[in-house]
């Protein structure tokens, strides 16, 4: 089955239109003769001889189906069982006079769009008048000129096929305004779908051997952060934090990807113990000109236990946070970045690794820069350095994680943030 979605106007064409008001006639036609031979007209006239009259001149004009009336009562009548496109309407008649049969068409809600032309005498001129307001289409004099009923029908008969083309195009592009919301609500529950997949792949928070917890809040759309941490054997633990340039679905795609390679440790020959091996190996294993041109930044850690080192590396990635308890309270913190470019921009690029000891009690923060890059209402952005005291204050609180995110969030102001939060946090 093709996911493609549907072009709304070609998907439009295929919706019933909504029942109209207007009586169903061929009126979309663009030739004027075809319009007048297919528009059925109710001839309503007490005079036998009008009524012929009438007739007579409608056939020349090009109509074929044309229904007469004796009165204003069987008119009605068979207004109510026939889709006429067209009615002329004597005044002056037996049962129901003509301002009585307008007054019942036009409260009828199927029949009020039916063009009424009103045939009247000269002394009978208010009384047209009248008619006009409470919704005739026009007015015929009598005796009438051929040449001025053909001017007041043709005229009639263009009014109502402009305003049936209006009609079918209104429908229209409220066809296609639902299909088009139709698609949005669905795009927007694949994107909820596919928001609660990418969190499902987030290692749950830990409490041994060593604490692990992170806050993850994606921006409006479906983000291109994704992170992970797990035991690559009993004495090493690695720790990796990647943002994939952009937002979307590609983006998502991209990083559940990288991070699942990473997890799976399924990238050849490679030591996943060497924080350098690992980006240089993902570098040529996503690269751009093969990823529609789109690539990730990456921080990846691995600390082992027995010697308490931590080993790291970063392709375009931000600083890492070592916070470490302070004797006069608090805490200092010290940057871990092994300068490298984003994955993906060149092949074989060769990615090192740095090395620092952790004391016990120190907490690593892993982070994406949508954990300081956010501007306030003046639009003046957070400095990095701005971010480091904050987290040296509150970092090693419990709560330290959710506290950031409130911070950002009043600096921010109303509505989500601009781009993607991400940090992990390990205590040793």
């Amino acid at each position: 089955m093709s996911n493609q979605i549907p072009s709304p106007v070609a998907a439009a064409a295929n919706i019933p239109l909504p029942k109209s008001d207007i009586p169903a006639v061929a009126v979309l036609v663009d030739d004027p003769s075809a319009a007048l031979k297919s528009t059925p007209v109710l001839v309503v006239d007490d005079s036998r001889t009008m009524r012929l009259a009438l007739i007579r001149s409608l056939k020349a004009l090009g109509f074929e189906n044309i229904t007469e009336a004796a009165d204003g009562r069987q008119a009605v009548e068979l207004a109510q069982k026939h889709p006429f496109g067209l009615m002329l309407l004597d005044m002056e008649m037996p049962e129901m006079n003509g301002m009585e049969v307008l007054v019942a068409i036009k409260g009828d809600p199927q029949l009020r769009g039916l063009p009424v032309i009103v045939i009247s005498g000269a002394e009978q001129v208010d009384n047209a008048v009248k008619c006009i307001e409470a919704g005739a289409e026009d007015y015929l004099p009598k005796p009438f000129n051929p040449t001025l009923l053909r001017a007041r029908v043709t005229s009639s008969i263009e009014k109502q096929r402009l305003r049936e083309l209006d009609r079918v195009r209104l429908a229209q592009l409220q066809a296609e305004k639902e299909l088009l919301e139709q698609t949005k609500r669905r795009l927007d529950k694949e994107l909820a779908e596919a928001e609660i997949y990418v969190r499902s792949i987030f290692p749950a928070p830990s409490k041994s051997p060593l604490p692990v917890d992170w806050q993850h809040q994606p921006s409006t759309e479906l983000g291109g952060d994704a992170f992970g941490y797990h035991w690559i054997d009993s004495e090493n633990f690695a720790v990796y934090l990647l943002d994939v340039c952009g937002h979307g679905v590609g983006a998502s795609l991209l990083s559940v990807t990288a991070i699942n390679v990473i997890r799976s440790g399924s990238l050849p020959n490679t030591d996943f113990r060497d924080p350098g091996a690992v980006l240089s190996a993902l570098n040529n294993a996503f690269l751009m000109e093969r990823q529609n041109n789109m690539y990730f930044t990456l921080w990846y850690g691995v600390y082992h236990a027995p010697t308490r080192t931590l080993r790291h590396a970063s392709g375009g990635h931000p600083a890492s946070l070592l916070l470490t308890p302070s004797t006069a309270g608090g805490s200092t913190s010290q940057r871990l970045l092994a300068p490298g470019l984003i994955i993906g921009a060149m092949e074989d690029m060769v990615y090192t690794a740095q090395s620092c000891q952790v004391p016990p009690g120190s907490q690593l923060l892993v982070l994406c820069d949508g954990c300081y890059e956010v501007a306030d209402s003046a639009g003046r952005m957070l400095e990095f350095d701005e971010f480091e005291r904050f987290m040296q204050q509150h970092g090693p609180q419990p709560d330290g994680l959710e506290r950031l995110f409130q911070w950002l969030r009043a600096r921010h102001g109303e509505g989500p943030l601009d781009d993607d939060f991400s940090i992990v946090r390990v205590q040793f």
